[in-house]
């Protein structure tokens, strides 16, 4: 879940395709998603992650990658295990759309946005958060004519 988190903060603003076809670089880069080694990141690491040609060079969103990892501690240090957390807000899922209409956002991705932002999260709007729900199967979404679609159980 960490990982696609990370992931999805990336691909704000560009395509799927990008940073997946980088994966293996961020994996590289943020020490294999290890939050307890990448809370440690100091800004020399943020330099050289800048220069880092596997990954997105976006200073901001590595900065809040940096920090997301220490909220994710901080919650766990508070005793507050993120799958956990997850799975209280999201307590049902997969949750179906049997609408056949693919969401940019939903009330609940609002929801989860704000309470990671409550927690010291960043770049995690409602739309990253959403997509992100997809990716980690708490949202099942697909087009009708999808062949991942299924009707809801």
């Amino acid at each position: 879940m960490w990982e696609t988190l990370v992931l999805e903060s990336f691909q704000a603003g560009l395509s799927w395709l990008i940073v997946l076809r980088r994966r293996e670089g961020f994996r590289r880069a943020f020490t294999g998603f290890d939050p307890e080694k990448v809370a440690r990141f100091t800004d020399e690491d943020v330099e050289r992650l800048m220069q880092d040609e596997g990954i997105i060079r976006a200073r901001a969103k590595i900065v809040a990658t940096i920090g997301n990892a220490r909220a994710y501690l901080a919650m766990r240090d508070n005793g507050e295990d993120f799958a956990d957390f997850m799975s209280k807000l999201v307590p049902d899922a997969p949750i179906h759309n049997p609408s056949g209409t693919v969401l940019s956002q939903s009330p609940l991705s609002v929801k989860i946005s704000k309470e990671l932002k409550s927690r010291g999260f960043r770049f995690v709007g409602p739309v990253i958060v959403y997509a992100w729900m997809q990716a980690v199967g708490l949202v099942h979404d697909h087009d009708p004519g999808c062949f991942r679609y299924t009707p809801e159980p």
